[in-house]
């Protein structure tokens, strides 16, 4: 049953103390809207998804959504303020960003000068090392799900498609699409059931490559083409791997890709300036390490000495170990209760 709602006239209000004020975003399953709470007058954004609740994949991603962020409580991620429904709509109620790292990259690329991206990239990792800590993978990590305020405090967002792995625990097969698939790690790509908590640092590493060129690092246009494109720069597949793609269906037919015009990553920053100096080289290459079972986890890459070495006084204070837990709240968001959503969530 839909909570209790204002009247018909009342068309720019939504459940009865948010007002809107207009369209800031829009994806695949939602819109997300800026309103003000006529309650305390704060600025607030509200995901609204575009399915109804019957819709049993608008259904998963919301109520997955929901119950992730009702267990994660930490400085860089998101804050989940309230939940409602109307019209048989699912209404998540967020703290409101001014952009997303993917508006600034297009509208303002001068700010992210090495030192900025050196303090945007440590609260993106602190954030993903939290969600680490609790079994949590996001499983899509990209520009647009890290937002950022004026002060340049992150907050990761769009916990739609995380899971726990305590819940479906390494070895045990992941089913569904993952990962936007510039952002997707190679065992992603070939078709691997058996992921874990390496396809986050994969796709960090992917951003941070982005914030440096300014570009995607790696565009491909199918998943063939982005598996040409990674091998290109970093070399071929690990034999599970083939073995893996040779199997998939998916490509029947298709040999694993081998590029004939090789090019080493640092060749590939070759232009940039100013030049890649070697530990953001050092710290991305270890993000891009081919096996999952070797590549750095988060709270290897907050160790790593790209994050002590020369950093500008003006934003030292900034740089400070953060917390990697906070205490959690002793309540949930207001809107539809847990219990009621548990039974479901867990399923999904």
């Amino acid at each position: 049953m839909d909570v209790l709602l204002v009247p018909r006239q009342s068309s720019r209000i939504l459940f009865h103390k948010y007002q809107r004020l207009d369209k800031i975003g829009e994806g695949a399953y939602g819109v997300v809207i800026r309103c003000r709470d006529l309650e305390t007058g704060s600025v607030v954004a509200i995901k609204r998804f575009v399915g109804s609740e019957f819709d049993p994949t608008i259904r998963k991603i919301a109520l997955r959504e929901i119950r992730t962020l009702r267990r994660l409580h930490h400085p860089n991620l998101i804050n989940l303020l309230g939940v409602f429904k109307k019209n048989h709509r699912y209404h998540l109620v967020f703290q409101y960003m001014e952009k997303n790292l993917l508006q600034e990259l297009e509208s303002n690329p001068s700010r992210l000068t090495r030192s900025v991206i050196r303090l945007v990239l440590r609260q993106i990792i602190t954030a993903t090392a939290f969600c680490h800590s609790l079994k949590c993978i996001h499983r899509d990590i990209k520009p647009e799900n890290i937002l950022l305020s004026h002060d340049l405090r992150v907050k990761l967002c769009d916990f739609g498609f995380a899971r726990f792995l305590d819940e479906n625990p390494w070895n045990i097969d992941f089913t569904e699409y993952v990962a936007t698939r510039w952002y997707r790690a190679p065992e992603l790509l070939v078709g691997d059931l058996a992921y874990g908590a390496p396809v986050d640092v994969w796709a960090i590493g992917c951003v941070f490559a982005e914030m440096i060129l300014r570009a995607p690092l790696w565009p491909g246009k199918s998943d063939l083409d982005q598996l040409y494109l990674i091998t290109r720069n970093l070399g071929n597949l690990t034999s599970a791997h083939v073995k893996i793609f040779q199997s998939n269906s998916f490509f029947s037919g298709l040999e694993t890709p081998k590029s004939s015009n090789k090019e080493s990553l640092s060749k590939h920053f070759a232009r940039v300036k100013p030049p890649l100096a070697i530990r953001e080289l050092s710290l991305m290459m270890a993000c891009f390490c081919l096996d999952p079972k070797h590549r750095i986890t988060c709270t290897e890459l907050l160790k790593h000495s790209y994050f002590y070495h020369g950093i500008n006084s003006a934003l030292a204070p900034s740089l400070k170990k953060p917390p990697l837990m906070e205490k959690r709240p002793s309540h949930n968001p207001p809107g539809i209760s847990l219990p009621k959503l548990r039974p479901v969530a867990w399923r999904n």
